[in-house]
């Protein structure tokens, strides 16, 4: 049991991190369709964690609410670079956690992972499509409609 719980305690440190990456990189990402494509994974995201908190907790092991604080590149073409990076860690973390995973004995928490790393590999597919300046990440605009225009603000609140 605690080889479980120590595992889970580690993939939720990493993917605490990878939500925190993206937070910070969303700030950086100023065209709308790109933007709200990071909103959605970081709402994702804040899913798996709570799946993760709640199998430690049930595990009887505390959970680590602070991450490290990352540093994202910041400047001209700062946008391109979060996407790259994002796009190589993906794939990195899942190449990383999937032979581990897929050792697992306990059906219910290998299942549960193996769920977040395919969300992660359809993550990877996204920053590699907004790369390619594709709008339609999360779905086609109706035929009417007109694209989205200008920039997302880098705050969301503003006083």
């Amino acid at each position: 049991m605690n080889d479980i719980l120590a595992v889970l305690q580690e993939f939720y440190r990493e993917a605490l991190a990878r939500v925190l990456r993206h937070q910070a990189g969303a700030r950086l990402i100023r065209q709308y369709d790109a933007n709200n494509t990071y909103q959605y994974i970081i709402n994702r995201e804040e899913t798996h964690l709570s799946w993760l908190a709640a199998a430690i907790v049930a595990l009887g092991g505390p959970v680590d609410e602070a991450g490290p604080e990352p540093d994202r590149s910041s400047g001209r073409d700062a946008a391109l670079v979060v996407m790259e990076e994002d796009a190589r860690e993906s794939l990195a973390f899942v190449d990383r956690w999937r032979p581990r995973v897929d050792a697992m004995a306990n059906a219910r928490h290998k299942k549960m992972l193996g769920v977040i790393l395919g969300e992660v590999l359809e993550q990877q597919r996204f920053f590699e499509q907004a790369l390619e300046g594709r709008t339609d990440l999360l779905g086609r605009r109706g035929q009417h409609l007109e694209p989205a225009h200008g920039e997302v603000l880098p705050s969301r609140w503003i006083e």
